[in-house]
């Protein structure tokens, strides 16, 4: 006769053990995937409209656009369909990019299961989710891998919260390079976590994060900084193993990291070099000058260009033509990045009030310009859904909009971090060490979005332009979120030693 008793006990195992198979991270990723699918692949589809900007992706890759009255559409309906280019293309590429990659595979996909003449970009959107749901998954691991499954379902439960946000997922049905800059800056995130948590296999770990960073830095122009900065400081990286061949691989990925930031930068076309540079100057200098005439004089330029302040590039009806031989000698040849940054140097309050001005926008997750709806949803032109967008409504609204704010923000978070990385410092641990310099290169990462922006083009389309800061404010934050939930728990909560090597549930000390 069977022990009623024991059946229970027998059961009882059973389900802990089924459920303890359901780790956070899947939680997570289900989570974001599931949300993601309800609002990209079911009607009304959801996606991004084109500011313009598309035709710099879909040309040279063997798209184009299809409907007659495209032009019509900017700025206010998400279209989902396009041409393919059935035989020759005489188009080049306008910029090159990372993110040609992914279109091509997208096309590839959508001929082989969809049409050879017509492309859905949902098909981009799919592989889009695939990628990012992988992203969310180890980033959630290495956050939650020595929690307890309390800790570790309430950050899973906040991570579908935040990077479920359709703010975020609706680039996927769009050509904007941010869906390839946000799905890559999780990976190289996840990754360097992941190595400092000791999980899995360094070397699959280290080249997920070395492929990661260079697509990242390649998909955009103005990543050319991201390459260089990861590179300097994942150099610590070479010393968290003692094997020559670690350290090695390590130090030839940084050097090779360099060197795509350093060939993204000078690979930058000369026709967006003209563009971001005038906007950098009347949008920029001249817009925060309170006398553009004597601003304009010290760069060498004649002050009948202060007539210029606050124009914009691609004015139908503009002051001077402004691709202009005369231009090109007398306005554009005088002034340079290098020259725009001293400017700001020398005048503080300039460069505060620019900075400020970044600060406005550096909390919106996407721009409040362009909308998401097809025009057969019957919406009206600009319309924004506002399925699953509390958290980035939430962070534009609170988020206080000024410089210092950032600035205290970091500090707040170095601060609370300072005391493990000190720990980590005295006793030569630099697998411990890594958690300090990734926050550091978040930071910089994020602050090279603002200053890239401002110094190289103004405040012309910011808040896209600041799609890194806010991804990096969004990751540190909720990292720092999870270091006080997943606390260390008191030792009478604590498994066994065999048990807890079987469950990670102990938190490590986190000093927050």
């Amino acid at each position: 006769m069977i022990d009623d008793n024991l059946v229970k006990t027998t059961l009882r195992q059973h389900m802990m053990l089924t459920g303890r198979r359901v780790s956070p991270a899947l939680v997570a990723a289900f989570g974001v995937l599931l949300v993601t699918v309800i609002a990209l692949f079911t009607a009304p589809y959801l996606g991004m409209a084109d500011n313009g900007d598309f035709f710099r992706n879909i040309y040279s890759n063997g798209l184009y656009f299809s409907l007659p009255d495209y032009d019509s559409k900017y700025f206010g309906y998400f279209i989902k369909h396009y041409g393919i280019y059935q035989y020759y293309n005489e188009n080049g590429a306008t910029l090159d990019s990372s993110q040609s990659l992914f279109i091509k595979l997208a096309i590839g996909l959508n001929k082989l299961m969809f049409s050879s003449t017509v492309f859905d970009i949902r098909f981009q959107a799919a592989i889009y989710t695939v990628l990012y749901v992988a992203a969310v998954y180890l980033l959630i691991e290495a956050v939650t891998c020595k929690m307890s499954r309390k800790q570790g379902m309430i950050i899973a439960v906040l991570a579908v919260f935040v990077f479920g946000d359709t703010g975020y997922t609706a680039y996927f049905n769009s050509f904007y390079s941010e869906s390839v800059v946000m799905i890559m800056m999780i990976f190289v995130f996840a990754s360097w976590l992941l190595i400092y948590r000791k999980r899995y296999n360094d070397y699959a770990l280290l080249g997920l994060f070395v492929l990661s960073s260079i697509i990242l830095t390649t998909s955009k122009q103005q990543n050319a900084p991201v390459g260089m900065i990861i590179a300097v400081l994942g150099i610590s990286l070479a010393w968290v193993r003692r094997d020559r061949l670690f350290r090695s691989l390590t130090l030839v990925s940084m050097a090779l990291l360099m060197c795509a930031g350093i060939a993204t930068y000078l690979n930058i076309s000369k026709e967006f070099v003209n563009i971001n540079q005038y906007h950098a100057m009347t949008r920029g200098v001249l817009k925060e000058s309170s006398n553009p005439e004597t601003t304009l004089k010290s760069f060498g330029i004649d002050e009948q260009y202060a007539i210029l302040k606050g124009s914009i590039y691609y004015e139908q009806y503009g002051t001077v033509d402004v691709n202009s031989p005369i231009l090109q000698k007398d306005f554009y040849s005088r002034y340079g990045f290098g020259s725009i940054l001293k400017n700001y140097l020398t005048h503080p309050d300039q460069l505060s009030s620019i900075l400020n001005v970044a600060a406005r926008s550096a909390f919106s997750i996407k721009p409040a310009a362009m909308g998401n709806y097809e025009e057969s949803a019957g919406k009206a032109f600009r319309a924004q859904s506002h399925f699953f967008t509390a958290y980035s409504l939430i962070k534009q609204k609170l988020a206080p909009k000024t410089f210092g704010f950032i600035l205290l923000w970091m500090a707040v978070v170095i601060g609370l971090y300072a005391p493990s990385c000190v720990k980590a410092v005295r006793a030569r641990d630099m697998r411990g060490l890594q958690r300090m310099v990734l926050i550091l290169a978040s930071m910089a990462v994020g602050l090279s979005g603002i200053f890239v922006s401002i110094i190289g083009a103004g405040d012309a389309d910011i808040s896209k332009h600041e799609f890194l800061f806010t991804l990096s404010f969004d990751l540190v934050s909720f990292m720092l979120t999870s270091s006080v939930i997943g606390r260390k728990v008191s030792p009478g909560r604590q498994r066994t030693a065999s048990t807890a090597g079987q469950y990670p549930e102990v938190q490590e000390g986190v000093s927050a």
